[in-house]
């Protein structure tokens, strides 16, 4: 695996422990899975009612980190995440920071199945390659280094960098390209607007293909 620059392992480092902090936080006041499942009913037409959503459209969120769910949705209602009007019209119906925990503590609980899309073998090889190396000619370090490995996240307290392995090929080809246009940028530090922008249309295309595979 290709080791990151100095400048980024020490970015990565500085998020990681905001990261970790809030997530010990957010471990220690952290919703109800039970009462979520109620609650979640408003995010089942297009999340799927388990968190696996049936339209590319709309990103799976069957065991994403229930730190990360509750940080978009505040993000959307602050107007600090903004690449989705459907999504920000929703989030403002989520009343209380509570109810965001505990929505976001049901789907934390729920599996991934299996995917929409036939995987191009050719791709996801490629794409396994930059997400674990990186680009050394362009500066472009490995995906594992945040996301872990196979994208699967590195720990619920470090929320930060949330579960990306076995997303939908299409939501993730559309948040890289919101991140490179600027359309998003929600991400700490900027790091995935950088991150996006150092992609080449067919880097991007392959990390895509290779992480919708990690179910």
């Amino acid at each position: 695996m290709k080791l990151m620059s100095r400048r980024m392992r020490l970015m990565v480092a500085a998020v990681a422990l905001g990261g970790f902090t809030a997530g010990v936080q957010a471990a220690g006041m952290i919703g109800d899975p039970v009462a979520g499942e109620e609650k979640a009913g408003l995010c089942g037409g297009c999340h799927g009612f388990d968190g696996n959503s049936e339209d590319a459209t709309y990103p799976r969120l069957a065991g994403q980190y229930a730190g990360y769910i509750v940080k978009q949705v505040k993000d959307f209602q602050k107007g600090h995440r903004a690449n989705n009007d459907t999504m920000a019209g929703m989030a403002a119906m989520v009343a209380s920071t509570e109810d965001a925990k505990d929505i976001g503590s049901y789907f934390s609980t729920k599996e991934m199945k299996g995917a929409l899309t036939k995987a191009d073998k050719k791709l996801v090889a490629a794409g396994k390659k930059i997400f674990l190396e990186g680009n050394p000619k362009t500066g472009l370090y490995g995906c594992v280094n945040c996301h872990g490995e196979r994208g699967k996240g590195k720990s619920a307290k470090i929320s930060t960098f949330p579960r990306i392995g076995g997303q939908h090929r299409d939501y993730l080809l559309k948040q890289l390209n919101d991140f490179r246009s600027g359309a998003r940028a929600n991400d700490p530090g900027s790091m995935m607007v950088g991150i996006a922008k150092k992609l080449s249309e067919n880097e991007l295309k392959a990390v895509a293909e290779y992480l919708s595979t990690e179910l």
